[in-house]
């Protein structure tokens, strides 16, 4: 049986502000996405420009170093930093070592999107999290490690959100699939000590402590590729900015969730692109944080 969940409105987030922005681009925080291969850089650009969307006040990159110069041309506003990778493009789980060393100037760190090598992105979270203090997001396969060994977080003391898909929490759950999604998300983060973000057509928000979330904001267009790399990129953006874990997740849920509807009002229920959520962050923002 799962906990009974708080639905998210804009009257929940407006007692549960986000910290308040002052002063300049140090202020807000910076964040670093790690991400990518030579298949997949979309899904690197769509989470850093979310986090900028978010109020983040830096942006780090790091991609395959055969790809840093697309990125920096793609993405003006960030430090774009080159990685080892493999022959197929994708990042080597040696590249551990400079991940860490922009980690240090990162006020939260999201490590996932876009990659494609199982054993190499295993490989290099499982020699990140020893050294990683937090804030951390974690995004398709930087859950990896998480689904070999939830224990890998527990260091961390919470200060971790993972953003599966349904299909990724089951597998990480090694269950076919999840029948029963508050139960999923609550069960995942209670072994992981970690805040869960389970996106779909309910969005459900886990903390460790069994505090539970339902959003339901959003609507069919967002299932569309690339969509849940904006999301995790709003998590990031948010943790930047200063807010907690849950707090991160459950705006995330609910911002990701009226720029689909603002788009879906404006372009149709069904063919807005992923590409398109960024620019309407900072309208909702707006909307909520009144």
């Amino acid at each position: 049986m799962s906990p009974t969940p708080d639905l998210v409105t804009p009257q929940l987030l407006r007692g549960w502000r986000l910290p308040e922005p002052t002063g300049g681009k140090d202020a807000r925080g910076s964040v670093l996405v790690v991400g990518g291969s030579t298949e997949t850089l979309g899904a690197v650009l769509l989470a850093a420009e979310a986090a900028l969307r978010s109020g983040a006040g830096k942006l780090q990159v790091a991609v395959p170093r055969s790809l840093a110069p697309v990125t920096s041309a793609a993405l003006p506003e960030a430090l774009v930093r080159g990685l080892v990778e493999t022959e197929d493009g994708a990042v080597r789980a040696d590249a551990a070592e400079r991940v860490l060393d922009l980690a240090q100037q990162a006020a939260a760190v999201l490590v996932g999107p876009g990659m494609v090598d199982e054993p190499q992105t295993r490989q290099l979270v499982e020699r990140l999290l020893p050294e990683l203090t937090g804030p951390l997001a974690l995004d398709a396969l930087g859950l990896a490690a998480v689904t070999a060994d939830p224990t890998c977080l527990h260091h961390l003391g919470g200060r971790v959100v993972l953003t599966p898909n349904p299909t990724e929490l089951a597998f990480g759950l090694h269950v076919d699939e999840v029948d029963d999604a508050p139960a999923a998300a609550a069960e995942m983060a209670r072994r992981a000590r970690a805040v869960v973000a389970l996106g779909g057509e309910t969005s459900w928000v886990a903390a460790p402590d069994g505090r539970l979330w339902r959003d339901e904001s959003g609507g069919a267009g967002l299932g569309v590729s690339g969509s849940g790399d904006v999301r995790a990129g709003v998590v990031a953006g948010l943790l930047a900015r200063g807010a907690d874990p849950a707090q991160a997740a459950v705006w995330a849920a609910h911002l990701h969730g009226r720029a689909g509807e603002r788009l879906a009002a404006a372009v149709g229920r069904l063919g807005f692109l992923a590409r398109e959520l960024p620019p309407e962050l900072p309208r909702v923002i707006s909307e909520v944080d009144l």
